[in-house]
């Protein structure tokens, strides 16, 4: 199987021009600042730097990738950085509203396999409770009579049936989450290089 059709999921893929005129080393140099962070170790090598990250400080401003490559190749146009990053961050939340889907439906098919082996049960009979008397006293003063009593109750009459609806609540929210940190991490970290390449 071809994983290429679901790295997608967690790889970020993109390519930049370099500045008229700008070299190989000096675009590296510019990009350099971004790998020397807590948790980042990094090669470099003439065309192409390798990075990793491993227990990255909120404050990185690549927080969310823990690893990548940034290669700068000649192209018709000129020289081009092209990157390919990962992001376990984003395989979780694209995981995680399955996981509560999961979660979801379990709690409606479980009650319906587990019910019938209640339910053949032999019924012990129901004993008739005598109405209780009310003392000579308590009648003489006015009282009034007690109430009959209450029946029993059938086991798990009262017993609250596990709902579905937290479990796609989650499901929602980290598929958003997924859409919009997908979306909006590769539009960052794009303008995030751009930024660095192009500024004085």
């Amino acid at each position: 199987m071809n994983t290429r059709f679901l790295d997608w999921i967690w790889h970020v893929r993109g390519s930049l021009a370099l500045a008229p005129g700008q070299s190989v080393d000096d675009a590296f140099d510019r990009l350099d600042p971004l790998f020397h962070q807590a948790g980042t170790s990094h090669d470099r090598t003439t065309d192409t730097l390798i990075f990793r990250k491993k227990d990255q400080a909120a404050q990185d401003r690549m927080s969310v990738f823990d690893g990548g490559i940034l290669r700068i190749e000649r192209d018709v146009a000129g020289l081009m950085l092209r990157y390919h990053l990962t992001s376990r961050a984003l395989l979780f939340c694209f995981l995680a509203p399955l996981l509560f889907l999961g979660f979801a439906q379990a709690t409606v098919i479980l009650p319906k396999i587990f019910e019938p082996a209640a339910e053949t049960k032999p019924k012990k009979p129901e004993v008739a409770k005598p109405p209780k008397k009310l003392n000579p006293i308590d009648a003489a003063l006015g009282a009034p009579a007690p109430d009959p009593p209450k029946k029993d109750k059938k086991p798990g009459e009262d017993d609250k049936k596990p709902s579905p609806t937290p479990g796609y609540i989650f499901a929602g929210i980290f598929a958003a989450l997924y859409v919009i940190g997908r979306i909006l991490e590769s539009r960052r970290v794009k303008r995030l290089f751009r930024k660095s390449l192009l500024d004085a």
